[in-house]
């Protein structure tokens, strides 16, 4: 049960923070030129790219773009995932592939709040059980998969090739980092975060874009009331941790 979420940065822009720098250079810098790009170092980085952020000018943001791989989600989370529409996507097809397994763990996400009462996860896990049985025996019979997959329920696992650019991530973060979003998006938003941190080349862009909840971006929580006591400061101890940051949010 639980969360057996997998997600791997893949690919991303070579050099993502200069080019993103030297796109804005365009602006305001008569010296710029195509061949300025081979001559960006990190301090030109360190030098231009917070101060131009922190002026809220994003737009450069979409010229360096990321690859996730995410495994291990349901298609509930991936329902969730595509209607963030700047992206790119690519998911693992029930036309084509076909369920080859009787193990209802490897099969389906079943949440956690469903393993607090035995009684009702007996429950689930029979009625999951059943629906693969009823799929291979559709199959089985000259169905073709595609009608098959009907049966299934959408805690079924998928799998998804992700590609978003960097201020798409920011506005895909703000939403699904937050603590009111559904627990499953909101580990693979994490996730994402992680493997961006991990990564020495991308990890300063986290700080200096403020790539994370919406509390972090604005400095204050929008959703107000609506939230669970306490879930600011465990949302910005989380982010600062992720960073290395000892600055306040």
């Amino acid at each position: 049960m639980g969360s057996g979420i997998r997600v791997r940065l893949v690919n991303y822009t070579k050099k993502p923070l200069e080019t993103v720098t030297w796109a804005a250079l365009i602006s305001y810098w008569d010296g710029w030129e195509t061949g300025a790009f081979e001559r960006m170092s990190e301090l030109d980085v360190e030098r231009h790219l917070p101060k131009i952020l922190g002026y809220g000018h994003e737009s450069i943001l979409e010229h360096a773009v990321l690859t996730f791989a995410v495994e291990g989600i349901s298609r509930i989370t991936s329902h969730q995932l595509v209607r963030h529409r700047l992206a790119s996507y690519t998911q693992q097809s029930m036309r084509y592939i076909k369920l080859d397994t009787e193990d209802v763990g490897e099969t389906f996400v079943i949440p956690d709040s469903i393993g607090k009462d035995p009684e009702l996860l007996e429950e689930w896990r029979e009625l999951m059980k059943r629906s693969i049985e009823l799929y291979k025996k559709t199959v089985e019979s000259g169905v073709h998969q595609e009608d098959a997959r009907f049966i299934l329920p959408q805690a079924v696992k998928t799998k998804i090739v992700v590609t978003m650019n960097l201020r798409e991530l920011k506005h895909f973060f703000g939403l699904r980092a937050c603590e009111r979003a559904q627990w499953e998006i909101r580990e693979v938003a994490w996730r994402m975060l992680e493997e961006i941190a991990r990564n020495d080349e991308l990890r300063p862009i986290i700080r200096w874009a403020k790539l994370g909840p919406r509390c972090v971006q604005l400095g204050y929580c929008p959703e107000g009331e609506l939230m669970p006591p306490g879930c600011w400061k465990r949302t910005r101890e989380r982010w600062k941790a992720l960073t290395g940051s000892k600055q306040e949010v």
